[in-house]
């Protein structure tokens, strides 16, 4: 990596972790999936609880006026995330909580032939089990996508391509396995809308985003962390759910006066009364966990159906 290159990248990344109250640990060079140099670098929260990993691209510059205001709200929601005792889990709207990792920013076009932007990784089922329930996947933009994009680097690809990941399993079409090949998730221009200019992936009424927040709640602090308390108004949960920071919040507070969870500020940790619902969240998993599978239909495979 040219020494001005990475000193102006690194700076200009430094300043937008300041802002965002994170504290640049690392910087390491690092290659992308077709072998390209990229620049690694670890932030820190300023009491190094939780590390943030983030991946550029050795040629990425800040060259559109748009980009680094982008990137300090990119960091500035992950300096929250990391606030989570589980900052790389989410759940879904059917009651699944899932991790993502060991994805491989940045994109890369397919090697394939086809004009698209691909990048890989790995989604979890994190129940708490130790049964390696996942799915390797491999997100795929189309170029006409891709132009909507204000560049197709991590910070700015994150938060859609998790909730595209996240819509795919709603809609039953990725499987959970001990093992298997990459299974593909398509991120169309289904998912923005051109006249709102914004992401739409999941319209939801007020019932099942009060559904969403205790299930989040539950999973994400009652099981996974302890009782330590999760962050309520994430813009990533927003984007998926179709709806506002402002308005998880309020949902979470009424929550909180029945009794359900507890809030501080924009936090909030389970009731005794909500982790004494543990069959039924258990129960929706696996509803979920079902729905992902595959149906075949036994009378074609037992030679009964017409031909």
């Amino acid at each position: 990596m040219a020494a001005v290159l990475k000193s102006q990248l690194v700076t200009q990344v430094e300043t937008a972790a300041a802002k965002a109250g994170l504290t640049l640990s690392s910087v390491t060079e690092g290659v992308d999936f077709k072998g390209r140099p990229t620049a690694r670098f670890e932030l820190t929260l300023p009491s190094g609880a939780s590390t943030l990993n983030l991946e550029l691209s050795e040629n990425f510059s800040f060259d559109k006026p748009e980009l680094l205001p982008q990137m300090t709200a990119h960091l500035a929601a992950q300096a929250k995330r990391l606030r989570n005792p589980r900052p790389e889990c989410y759940v879904t709207l059917a009651g699944l909580p899932i991790a993502f990792g060991k994805f491989e920013w940045p994109f890369h076009q397919s090697t394939s032939g086809a004009d698209t932007y691909i990048v890989h990784g790995e989604m979890h089922l994190a129940d708490g089990g130790e049964h390696n329930l996942h799915a390797r996947v491999a997100a795929a933009v189309t170029l006409t996508f891709a132009e909507i994009v204000p560049a197709m680097e991590q910070p700015y690809a994150e938060t859609f391509v998790y909730n595209a990941v996240r819509k795919t399993v709603d809609l039953g079409q990725l499987e959970f396995l001990k093992s298997g090949n990459r299974q593909p998730v398509p991120v169309t221009t289904r998912f923005y809308s051109r006249w709102q200019k914004r992401f739409v992936f999941t319209d939801t009424d007020e019932n099942e985003r009060l559904r969403y927040l205790l299930s989040k709640v539950y999973w994400l602090s009652g099981v996974l962390g302890s009782g330590k308390p999760v962050w309520i108004a994430d813009p990533r949960d927003a984007q998926y759910l179709n709806t506002t920071e402002q308005d998880l919040l309020q949902a979470a507070k009424n929550e909180a006066a029945i009794g359900l969870m507890t809030l501080d500020g924009e936090y909030a940790a389970p009731t005794p009364a909500l982790m004494e619902r543990a069959p039924e969240y258990r129960a929706a998993l696996e509803a979920a966990l079902d729905f992902t599978k595959p149906k075949f239909n036994e009378s074609m495979r037992s030679g009964q159906a017409n031909m």
